[in-house]
């Protein structure tokens, strides 16, 4: 049986993975320092959990459910405890991409991220509607990175990366630096910029007399029409008027070089401030 050392197993994240891998094919010590996380999992999932030494003792594949800040310095502190052939599962490309992990040759190193729950999906259940961030109700796409270490390796970390994420539909195969232009390019520098700016558009309509309830209505609405079709979810065109106003608001809003946050020194600078 493979055997998993879950780190931060009781944090906000651990605690999704612990309540996915309980039951699962796989045998998993959980490691957890705060009190609160431990009684979680205690009372919540009747989860006991180990001293690290003995978590780590024979481990298969090491799973770091911890902030991006410490991953570098939970990993090195491991290390030593760690035997060949080892797979370290990272659940994001910051620490990895800027070089926090040790350099172990005999270590394999597999990064694992989901896309989370997609705005068009086919799901009736409520618990499945509301659970926006994934790995609860809601299905959802992932990406997962075999960073280094044979190829042969893949398979497992994705199994499991499909166990931890689940319930899973589509799963990609990336690189770690594909990853890094994903988030925090993509997802993060672009599209949580933007969608922070249209708030600030929202606030600044409703602050000229526009009902805040139909500002935000009438917002969300046409988010949800506009990306069905700019994401070739459903065949459609825009109006003329609408053609237009994108026409001009694009270079009202947006740099000229705004696309210079994909390249390798801005991911990298980035991902410096994040880690």
């Amino acid at each position: 049986m493979t055997v998993i050392a879950l780190f931060g197993a009781g944090g906000k994240m651990g605690y999704r993975l612990a309540s996915n891998l309980k039951g699962s094919r796989f045998e998993v010590r959980h490691i957890e320092v705060s009190d609160a996380g431990r009684t979680r999992l205690k009372n919540d999932l009747g989860i006991d959990c180990v001293p690290q030494d003995q978590a780590l003792d024979g481990a298969d594949v090491v799973v770091l459910a911890v902030p991006d800040t410490i991953i570098g310095k939970v990993a090195h502190a491991i290390s030593p405890s760690l035997k060949a052939g080892t797979m370290v599962v990272a659940l994001d490309a910051a620490a990895p991409f800027a070089g926090h992990l040790p350099e172990r040759a005999d270590l394999i190193y597999f990064v694992t991220h989901p896309c989370h729950p997609p705005i068009f999906n086919d799901e009736t259940d409520m618990e499945a509607k509301t659970d926006y961030f994934g790995g609860v109700a809601a299905k959802q796409h992932i990406v997962s990175s075999l960073m280094q270490g044979p190829d042969s390796a893949y398979a497992l970390g994705e199994e499991i990366a499909k166990v931890i994420w689940a319930p899973v539909m589509r799963s990609h195969r990336v690189t770690v630096e594909q990853m890094a232009l994903l988030e925090p390019g993509l997802s993060e520098t672009v599209c949580a910029t933007l969608l922070v700016v249209m708030k600030d558009a929202m606030d600044d309509v409703i602050a000229r007399g526009v009902p805040k309830d139909a500002a935000r209505d009438f917002l969300l609405g046409h988010m949800n029409v506009l990306a069905s079709v700019i994401f070739e979810e459903r065949p459609g065109l825009f109006s003329d008027a609408c053609n237009k106003a994108i026409e001009f608001g694009k270079p009202v809003l947006m740099k000229d070089d705004w696309k210079r946050v994909f390249e390798p020194q801005e991911i990298a600078a980035s991902i410096q401030r994040i880690t």
